[in-house]
């Protein structure tokens, strides 16, 4: 649809600037040599603005501005938005330049400027963002700058927009390619060929050979058949998983550039899509000072979308997190043992005591992972030169800090809790290897 501008809006430009502070002088010049040509100076003046308005009127009229605005995006991954401009006559001078007004989740401060570029006579520019926050983003508007054939004025246009972007979890490992060769090679589900014969359930027998367990020979069946057979296990299946989630002030803080909660999300996704594939049933669990989210259990990978929309539905918290009433309604809501993967930060003694109090009896009935991003900032602090006092006073609180978090985790691991710790760009590898050793394991039965 085309635009219509009520009234041409035009602005002065840097060159017009440039010429009005240039002929200052010599208009002092002129009043100085011959004060009765005085008249000069303001005739200048008012050429410089006759000038400016016959170059605004002199540009190209716009015939349309739109912006292609995707519907979908995920958090930590390239958002590209496409404006595109069309003018009624010539194209303008130079390059016109477009600016965006949206959703600060969607960029840093809420505003995108980029030059258009010309090709088969359309003006377009791809404007490059990453959402740093989970939820619905706005574009609410852009603005199209471009100067006269002289280049004193600049004209101005806005188009409203009000479009929606959904910027939903980062599943990007799940596409990834090492991830899909992983499943093509399963059996059943993904994860069956990887961990054959470590389960907990019997499942056949098989000729013994080189590099087998010893402990799962069957000397029975070995004597009757006159050579080595051993027993075959198959992995426990239909287990429930419950990711939970804290959703408090800590975990909302960024960590290289994405909030904690963000990250822990992709890991525990990608976990999840491994395990409906070992036909286990998933669930999210969120919370701050209170529950927030408690999704069914997804049995079927068809279903996984279910979880990115339970996931996109934790909300960021600047409150603390209760752990005592989070974890004492989950227990409730679990009726069978259940393997709960609980990812959360700490940094105080006092909200560790309770998290740990409260993790212990979790515990007494169900197989728990503890995840935790290890904290470089400390290690930074502790690591760095010393060459002030300011310095050394944060390298000892620093290392005091490090020394609380490791107390903690050792009381957790004392308390049958298996830790997860690791930076945030592996928390996803390990936190799967901790699964899948918790299925050879069997601990869920």
């Amino acid at each position: 649809m085309a635009l219509r501008w009520p009234f041409p809006v035009f602005y002065p430009t840097a060159r017009a600037a440039v010429v009005l502070a240039l002929a200052a002088p010599v208009a002092l010049i002129v009043a100085a040599a011959a004060p009765q040509a005085w008249i000069v100076a303001p005739a200048l003046g008012g050429a410089l603005l006759v000038m400016v308005l016959l170059d605004a009127l002199l540009a190209p009229a716009l015939a349309d501005l739109r912006v292609i605005v995707p519907e979908d995006s995920e958090v930590g991954e390239p958002l590209t938005l496409t404006v595109l401009a069309d003018f009624r006559t010539e194209a303008p001078r130079a390059a016109p330049v477009a600016a965006l007004a949206l959703d600060p989740r969607l960029a840093p401060g809420g505003r995108l400027v980029a030059p258009l570029g010309r090709d088969n006579g359309a003006w377009s520019a791809g404007v490059e963002t990453m959402p740093t926050r989970r939820g619905t983003g706005t574009v609410d508007a852009v603005w199209l700058r471009w100067d006269g054939p002289l280049g004193l004025a600049c004209r101005q246009g806005r188009r409203d927009l009000g479009a929606m972007i959904r910027v939903r979890p980062n599943i990007a490992p799940v596409r990834s390619p090492a991830l899909q060769l992983f499943l093509r090679d399963a059996q059943f589900g993904m994860v069956a060929r990887r961990i054959r014969g470590e389960g907990t359930e019997f499942e056949a027998l098989a000729e013994y050979e080189a590099g087998m367990d010893r402990r799962r020979i069957d000397w029975k069946s070995s004597a009757r058949h006159a050579r080595l057979f051993a027993k075959e296990y198959e992995t426990e299946r239909n287990n429930q998983i419950v990711f939970a989630f804290d959703c408090g002030q800590t975990m909302c803080e960024p960590i290289a550039g994405l909030p904690r909660i963000d990250r822990a999300v992709t890991a525990a996704l990608t976990t999840a899509w491994i395990a409906l594939g070992a036909q286990d049933r998933v669930a999210l669990f969120g919370f701050a000072a209170r529950p927030q989210v408690l999704s069914p259990f997804v049995t079927a990978p068809r279903e996984f979308a279910r979880l990115q929309e339970a996931a996109a539905a934790l909300d960021y918290s600047a409150e603390q997190p209760n752990f005592t009433l989070a974890l004492s309604t989950l227990a409730a809501r679990l009726r069978r043992r259940s393997l709960v993967v609980v990812f959360s930060e700490f940094t105080d003694p006092t909200s560790a005591e309770l998290m740990i109090e409260s993790m212990r009896r979790l515990v007494e009935r169900h197989r728990v992972i503890f995840v935790v991003m290890a904290d470089a900032e400390l290690a930074d602090f502790v690591s760095a030169p010393i060459r002030s006092e300011q310095d050394a006073a944060m390298a000892v609180t620093a290392t005091t800090l490090q020394h609380q978090r490791t107390l903690v985790l050792q009381r957790l691991r004392r308390a049958g809790i298996l830790v997860v710790e690791a930076p945030h760009q592996h928390i996803g590898n390990r936190l799967l290897d901790a699964y899948l050793a918790v299925k050879r394991a069997g601990s869920l039965g």
